[in-house]
């Protein structure tokens, strides 16, 4: 899953599969399986992911793809256990995005390491 700073209100469903490397398909059928996925969708039927929606795919995405379950399982967890199952993603996703900030300025610092003179020899 590509981390990613909400901007838009509304999301099309081919911007939400890009955000969690997932095929449309997925998406729409995660959509029938998962109550807390539901897009709002525009005369023509076009999905429009808000916040709310991108939010639950993420937690389903971490429970199938990240864990490995099944979607009876994952299921199952979401009935059972909700609230520890949101927390575990979260923490994990926040830990995600500083490891991703950590790397970009690790990039940052060797790019700006490699434009430094070199140091005068004693």
């Amino acid at each position: 899953m590509k981390s990613f700073k909400q901007e838009k209100i509304f999301y099309s469903i081919s911007e939400v599969a890009n955000m969690f490397d997932v095929n449309e398909s997925s998406l729409r059928y995660w959509e029938k399986e998962f109550p807390s996925i539901n897009p709002a969708k525009s005369a023509k039927g076009t999905r429009q992911y808000r916040k709310e929606d991108i939010e639950a795919i993420r937690l389903v995405y971490h429970l199938v793809k990240d864990k490995g379950m099944t979607i009876k399982g994952t299921k199952r967890k979401l009935k059972e256990n909700k609230e520890d199952a949101v927390r575990n993603e979260d923490i994990i996703f926040r830990l995600k995005n500083v490891r991703d900030e950590l790397v970009a300025l690790k990039d940052e610092f060797d790019e700006m390491e490699k434009q430094m003179p070199a140091p005068l020899p004693d």
